[in-house]
């Protein structure tokens, strides 16, 4: 089986997204990518998949560099390199028989130039509704894991524990 590799549009994202989109309208991008690698941080431990984020420096001007926070690779473009060009360039030299890349946009250009390099492409609303629904799921698993502890498990069958408690009640009425 391949290895997956997603490449998240960081700004793209943002933008497509209400919550993080109201933050950026409200001037506050900081706030904005801050929850995002928080959230993508939590979806990458419940998906067990190699992630990375990546933001042009248009709107933090400075060095390319390369950051990880929280098990995860948040990528800084150089000043005049777009995140869409370090996506493309970086999906090509990925993408093998061995590593499936998957890029994160809902940049329709962006996406066939991605798809023509033998990457598959996801919208930022599809990874939403993939982000809630693992939400869903572990909120699920939690449910049934302490409903499980919840429940007593007894050595005893159903018979027995029936006996203990008519000699129970009998003892009771003495």
């Amino acid at each position: 089986m391949k290895k997956q590799l997603l490449l998240i549009d960081g700004y793209n994202v943002i933008g497509n997204w209400p919550e993080l989109n109201q933050l950026k309208l409200a001037d506050r991008l900081a706030d904005a990518r801050d929850r995002l690698i928080d959230i993508i941080a939590e979806y990458k431990k419940y998906r067990d998949l190699d992630m990375q984020i990546i933001f042009d420096a248009m709107y933090v001007p400075g060095l390319s560099k390369k950051d990880n926070k929280h098990n995860l690779d948040i990528i800084w473009t150089n000043k005049d390199e777009t995140a869409d060009s370090y996506i493309e360039a970086y999906a090509r030299q990925k993408q093998s028989r061995f590593v499936q890349v998957v890029v994160v946009t809902s940049d329709q250009a962006e996406q066939w130039t991605v798809f023509s390099a033998g990457a598959l492409r996801i919208s930022a609303r599809e990874l939403l509704r993939d982000v809630k629904r693992s939400k869903q799921e572990i909120k699920h698993q939690v449910h049934n894991y302490t409903h499980q502890s919840r429940v007593r498990i007894t050595p005893w069958s159903q018979d027995q524990l029936l006996e203990l408690e008519h000699l129970r009640d009998n003892l009771s009425d003495k």
